[in-house]
């Protein structure tokens, strides 16, 4: 199951960092990620400062 970032999101980009396979970009308005590229290990969500990731 993939992982979502929810519009708590204050595009900080901790979260494209730590992915291991890219699946995270800007979007417009916040960071988004690739729900084909994601491998849901979690690392996103477990690096996000605001809890802004969720499963999906």
């Amino acid at each position: 199951m993939a992982y979502k970032i929810t519009d708590d999101c204050v595009s900080c980009g901790s979260c494209a960092e730590a992915c291991p396979v890219s699946a995270i970009s800007e979007g417009d308005e916040h960071y988004v990620i690739n729900p084909d590229e994601c491998v849901s290990c979690g690392t996103c969500a477990d690096t996000c400062p605001t809890s802004a990731i969720i499963e999906e």
